[in-house]
């Protein structure tokens, strides 16, 4: 990229916003829930709080892990993903200060929810912060083959669980269930990262992932699961509505809209196991951009069906 870019691009290209749509899924997915399942009112001004505060300490924990990676000499290279420090833009200084104001301010937005909300909202974005923060520093999850597990909660179960509870003014079990099938498509996500990352992670830091623990074999089959396994799981429990419509675990069967997204996800299984030989040299390098391509369309067709479910 030319050092002329402007200053506000250069921010843009730190912020990695090809990734926000596992942040932006679990909110809009949840507040959907709570209005068309959970008996809520929708509240357009807490949502939008919502949404902020997620975006904003999404945005700044992605930040400070790229501080952390470019330190530890993980990221050197530039790759159709990569944040501004490793492409020149920003020093590294310049994105950790970015990375905590943009955490204070998700922090401080999301305590402001909570004193209005109540204590239940209060303690999920306390572990949600914390495992974000954590995800990079202190135990470094990311590095402890942990970080499949935290984004599976803070992108998908807490976010979703978050997002009702603002509009519910109560948590709930059925948000969480209703949200694992997007959850593994964020962890899919990080997993074409890490995948593509393991030769780097094990020579050059020791890292562990479950990528580099898996091995090349082994992660194909596990992304396969990623990608395949929510349309099996959305299927299942709209087949559980259908069957016993009383059942509080049931999904509205419009949710099955999500196989629309099937061709999407047929294509990025065919580039994951060409990896060796792509039809496009960037084809497996940006693998982690396409999966979280395909969370976007398959949040937002089982968004649609909740709507549809409503409507009918």
């Amino acid at each position: 990229m030319p050092p002329e870019m402007h200053p506000a691009r250069k921010w843009l290209v730190a912020a990695r916003t090809f990734a926000l749509p596992a942040s932006i899924m679990p909110v809009v997915f949840g507040t959907t829930a709570a209005a068309t399942q959970g008996g809520a009112a929708f509240h357009p001004g807490l949502f939008a709080a919502a949404l902020l505060a997620m975006v904003l300490l999404h945005t700044g924990a992605n930040m400070l892990s790229d501080v952390t990676d470019f330190r530890k000499g993980l990221d050197r290279e530039a790759t159709p993903a990569s944040g501004s420090i490793v492409r020149g833009l920003l020093s590294d200084a310049q994105v950790r200060r970015g990375a905590i104001l943009l955490l204070v301010a998700g922090s401080a937005i999301g305590l402001g929810l909570a004193l209005r909300i109540g204590w239940p909202l209060f303690w999920i974005g306390v572990i949600g912060v914390a495992i974000g923060i954590g995800y990079t520093l202190g135990p470094a999850l990311k590095y402890r083959a942990l970080g499949d597990l935290a984004v599976f909660l803070d992108f998908g179960i807490l976010g979703a669980l978050g997002a009702w509870t603002v509009q519910t003014g109560q948590p709930s079990w059925r948000p969480a269930l209703w949200a694992v099938p997007m959850s593994l498509l964020v962890i899919g996500i990080l997993h074409a990262n890490n995948w593509r990352d393991i030769a780097t992670d094990r020579e050059r830091a020791g890292i562990r992932t479950v990528a580099s623990l898996l091995g090349d074999r082994g992660s194909l089959l596990y992304y396969g699961a990623l990608v395949f396994g929510p349309f099996i799981i959305v299927t299942a429990l709209a087949a559980v509505g259908i069957a016993r419509p009383d059942a509080a675990c049931g999904m509205p069967w419009p949710a099955l809209l999500v196989w629309l997204a099937l061709p999407l996800a047929l294509r990025l299984w065919d580039k994951a196991r060409k990896r060796k030989a792509p039809a496009h040299p960037t084809d497996f390098v940006a693998l982690d951009g396409a999966t979280a391509q395909l969370n976007l369309a398959f949040g937002l067709l089982c968004t649609a069906g909740f709507i549809l479910d409503r409507l009918l």
